[in-house]
């Protein structure tokens, strides 16, 4: 019967179940377990080594992240490759439906950053800056502005992409953007969503900038964080 084939399901989903015919319910069954959601934040933005995603999260185990990595390969949410030599190295990458989560990541991050209780001074890895800016962009603040700025992090380099209002944020390098900045995505992120100055981060070598300032400050407005929710215990 058609009922017993929907039940026979793959171990990883079996395995903890809300057994909740809800399509949310569903989604918590197969990536609601701790550090699940972070894997695939880290895969969003491509392929990465299982050594890239433990660096990526200072918090996980090896054990654990190797026990996400099968539950999310067995819900078909990623896979595994095996890149050709001279690299011959095995990667994780998302499959086509597990790219169409970012919507997901970027609903959750809006209503998050609401929260009174958020610390923003807890690790912040590459990945969650490269999908904070395209999450928080505001298009009515880049009104009439056009520019490239090219960001390096660590060993990756990316180029945002700003023009009629929109954004785009990918792992690119473009040989003339109006604007470079280089360092680490905490120091990049004290910046922008922060208000740390420029100028002091250069003076504390967090961060180096080049080309057009003023380009780079007004890019910095870009991204305004929502308003905080009540604290609480806070009186209405």
């Amino acid at each position: 019967m058609s009922s017993e084939k929907i039940t026979d399901k793959p171990e990883a989903v079996r395995r903890r179940s809300y057994e909740d015919a809800c399509a949310a319910a569903h989604a918590l069954d197969l990536v609601g377990e701790r550090w699940a959601l972070l894997v695939m934040r880290e895969l969003l933005l491509g392929p990465k080594r299982f050594s890239d995603l433990r660096a990526a999260m200072p918090g996980i185990s090896a054990n654990v992240l190797t026990q996400r990595l099968e539950g999310l390969e067995e819900a078909g949410v990623l896979r595994r490759r095996e890149l050709p030599p001279p690299a011959a190295a095995r990667v994780y990458e998302l499959t086509e439906w597990g790219y169409e989560a970012e919507p997901i990541f970027q609903a959750l991050g809006r209503w998050a950053a609401r929260s009174p209780l958020h610390d923003p001074t807890l690790p912040f890895s590459t990945n969650s800056l490269i999908l904070s800016l395209r999450t928080m962009f505001s298009p009515a603040r880049a009104a009439g502005l056009s520019c490239l700025i090219a960001l390096r992090l660590g060993y990756e380099t990316f180029t945002a992409r700003v023009a009629d209002g929109a954004i785009s944020v990918e792992r690119a390098v473009t040989a003339a953007p109006d604007a470079t900045l280089e360092g680490d995505a905490r120091s990049v992120a004290g910046a922008i969503y922060g208000g740390v100055p420029l100028s002091a981060l250069e003076a504390a070598g967090a961060l180096k900038a080049s080309g057009d300032r003023a380009v780079l400050e007004r890019f910095f407005t870009l991204f305004p964080l929502p308003a905080k929710a009540p604290a609480p215990g806070a009186p209405r």
